[in-house]
């Protein structure tokens, strides 16, 4: 049952996160969108989520360091990294550092959901 799982997703591709956003909300997730480090680390204090999904390579803050700022406040959050670079090297320091997993984009959707249960200890629907 994914009924109401709140997800983040931050990426700073505006139509590459709506577009996820709209793919989750039609299976029954409930995300919230942000589009640079600095918006997701205010919406960390101000929301409670179930899970991120976190782009490693965006400008300003990059989402290692967000990761890092999220995790020293909320150790226990499932943390799913995204990369578009084709770099498996920032998702490995990701996942030392704490993440759950990586994916690497164009990002499969059902893939995404499968982590998302597995990061969470919930079977798929």
């Amino acid at each position: 049952m994914t009924d109401s799982i709140k997800v983040l997703l931050v990426d700073d591709e505006e139509e590459f996160v709506t577009t996820l956003a709209e793919r989750l909300e039609m299976r029954g997730f409930d995300p919230s969108i942000a589009t640079s480090g600095d918006q997701a680390l205010s919406m960390v204090q101000d929301k409670a989520f179930d899970l991120i999904v976190l782009d490693l390579m965006m400008p300003g803050i990059g989402g290692l360091e967000v990761m890092k700022q999220i995790k020293s406040a909320n150790p226990d959050m499932p943390i799913i990294l995204l990369t578009g670079q084709g770099s498996t090297k920032e998702g490995m320091e990701g996942m030392n550092q704490g993440a759950f997993d990586f994916l690497m984009k164009p990002l499969d959707i059902e893939e995404l959901i499968s982590q998302i249960h597995e990061a969470l200890g919930k079977t798929s629907a």
